[in-house]
């Protein structure tokens, strides 16, 4: 059961991301390039996004999941080392690219050798995060 739920939340996903413009790359660059040639429709993606979500939020407050186990506590509300360069790695690599970790793995199925690119990329910086940030660790950087 697990698993069919995986599949179809996954399917809905991907769906979703294709329909919504999502792994065309240059409608996302046209959403970030908001000095030049600027591109609102996303804003209503992020809003069809942001309303269900909420209520999800909502929901788990008082709930379980349906396949057993628990829901995850909340993180941490702080502002760190880790939050803001992850955020800024990850603000850079969506603006230079026009993808995002799940739209790139929807767009794999396109064939187009730049989107296979960017999923190397990220399975490479993925692999490294855990030893760079142990050299951050090391040499005393705050977190």
């Amino acid at each position: 059961m697990r698993n069919l739920i995986a599949l179809l939340a996954g399917s809905l996903f991907g769906g979703g991301l294709f329909i919504s413009g999502m792994t065309d790359t240059t409608k996302v660059q046209g959403w970030l390039d908001v000095f030049g040639d600027w591109d609102p429709t996303l804003a209503f993606v992020m809003g069809g996004a942001i309303i269900p979500m909420a209520i999800a939020w909502q929901l788990t407050r008082r709930g379980k999941p349906l396949t057993g186990g628990s829901f995850p506590a909340p993180p941490e509300p702080r502002l760190g080392r880790n939050l803001v360069l992850g955020s800024v790695l990850f603000g850079m690599g969506w603006g230079l690219s026009g993808l995002c970790p799940g739209p790139s793995l929807a767009t794999l199925g396109f064939g187009h050798w730049g989107h296979w690119v960017f999923v190397a990329a990220m399975l490479a910086g993925m692999f490294a995060a855990p030893s760079v940030r142990g050299q951050l660790d090391r040499y005393g950087a705050p977190a």
